[in-house]
C-alpha cells in the first residue's frame, strides 16, 4: 500500500486545499450568468486543477497521483454537468452542491433536486445489496493476496501473477464500484436524491452500445453526454459528436491510468477507440437490419470478446505494477 502513501505531508495538505478550492470555485462558476463564460470558466478550472495536481505530485507514488487526479477531475468535471444543465431548473444552492459535487460520484445534478426530501423506495435494499457486493470483493482481495508472491520482471507472463490478478481487479471493482457506490446511492436516496447504481448489471449487455451507453459507469455516460455530446451535438452533428464523446472518455482514462505511473501514453486511448471503432460497426449491423444483438449469445459473446481480449491495452503492465499490484504486495513494482 505504500503506493498510495503520501511521501510528503505538506504535499498531501496541498492537494486536500486545491480539492476544497476547487468545489468552492466550481459553485461560484456555476453562479456565473452568462453561460459562454460559465462554459469556458469550468473548462478551464477542469485543465488548470488536472495540470496543478500533476505538477505538484509529480515526485508522489504512483497510487495517491492516480487518487488525486480522479478526485480533482471528478470535483473539477461536476461544474461543467451543472453549468450545461441549468437551463433545466433554477441555480444550485450551495448545500446541494456540496452534496452532489462532493459526496457523490454521478453527473446528473437534477438528481438532488429533492434533498432533503421523503425517502426514496428501495434504499435500504440498495445499501444492503452494496454491503454483500463490497464483502465479496474484499474476499476477492484476499483470495488475490493469498496466491500473490511479489512478481519479479521474468514472472511478468506467470501463471500466478495472472490468477492474483484475475482475482485482484474484480474484487476492487467489486469493492468500489458495487459496493461502496452502492451504498452511497442507498443513503442518498435515503435522504430524498433520486440517485441510481452507476453500474447496472453489465454482465447482461448485449453489444457495447449497451455496456457503455446504459450499464457500465453511469458517471462517465452523464459526463460526456452532458459535458460533451449536447453541447457539440448541434454544430457538428450527432455521429461526430459521439466520437468526440467517446474519445473524450479515453482522455480522461490516460489521465487516470497512464499519467500517474507516467508510462503506456496512448494504450487507453487506442482501447477506446477501438472500442468506437466496433460501436460503428454495430450501429452499420442494426441499419442493415442485422443487429449484433439479434442472438442474445452472439451480442454478449460479441460484447465480451471486445472488453476482455484487449484488456491489456487499458490495464497496462506500468498501471499495474504502479497502482495495482501494490494493493496485495505493499510496494510498487
Amino acid at each position: 500500500m505504500n503506493a498510495y502513501v503520501p511521501g510528503d505531508i505538506t504535499i498531501a495538505i496541498a492537494v486536500g486545499a486545491i480539492l476544497a478550492a476547487t468545489l468552492l470555485v466550481g459553485f461560484g462558476i456555476t453562479r456565473i450568468p452568462s453561460l459562454v463564460t460559465a462554459r469556458c470558466s469550468a473548462w478551464l478550472l477542469v485543465c488548470g486543477g488536472v495540470t496543478g495536481l500533476e505538477r505538484l505530485t509529480a515526485t508522489q507514488p504512483a497510487g495517491f497521483r492516480m487518487v488525486a487526479l480522479i478526485a480533482v477531475l471528478l470535483y473539477a468535471m461536476k461544474s461543467v454537468v451543472v453549468v450545461e444543465s441549468r437551463r433545466a431548473g433554477s441555480p444550485m444552492p450551495l448545500v446541494t452542491w456540496f452534496c452532489f459535487a462532493g459526496l457523490w460520484v454521478g453527473m446528473r445534478p437534477t438528481l438532488f433536486s429533492g434533498v432533503p426530501g421523503p425517502r426514496q423506495e428501495g434504499a435500504a435494499a440498495l445499501i444492503r445489496q452494496g454491503i454483500v457486493r463490497l464483502l465479496i470483493g474484499c474476499v476477492f482481495v484476499a483470495v488475490a493476496w493469498m496466491i500473490w508472491t511479489p512478481p519479479q520482471d521474468s514472472l511478468r507472463g506467470s501463471g500466478q501473477t495472472v490468477l492474483a490478478t484475475a482475482f485482484l481487479l474484480p474484487g476492487i471493482s467489486l469493492i468500489a464500484h458495487f459496493g461502496l457506490f452502492n451504498i452511497v446511492a442507498g443513503i442518498w436516496r435515503q435522504l430524498g436524491a433520486k440517485c441510481r447504481p452507476l453500474f447496472r448489471a453489465p454482465l447482461l449487455s448485449k453489444s457495447l452500445t449497451e455496456f457503455w451507453g446504459q450499464r457500465w459507469n453511469m458517471a462517465f455516460s452523464e459526463m460526456t453526454a452532458i459535458g460533451v455530446f449536447r453541447p457539440l451535438k448541434g454544430r457538428i452533428g450527432p455521429g461526430p459528436a459521439t466520437a468526440v464523446a467517446f474519445l473524450f472518455s479515453g482522455l480522461l482514462h490516460e489521465l487516470a491510468i497512464s499519467v500517474p505511473v507516467k508510462a503506456g501514453f496512448g494504450l487507453p486511448l487506442l482501447y477506446f477507440a477501438m472500442h468506437a471503432v466496433a460501436m460503428f460497426i454495430e450501429r452499420r449491423l442494426e441499419r442493415a437490419g442485422r443487429p449484433i444483438h439479434r442472438k442474445v449469445w452472439l451480442g454478449r459473446l460479441w460484447t465480451a470478446g471486445w472488453l476482455v481480449i484487449p484488456l491489456p491495452i487499458l490495464f497496462h503492465l506500468a498501471f499495474l505494477r504502479g497502482c495495482v499490484w501494490p494493493l496485495v504486495s505493499g510496494n510498487s513494482l
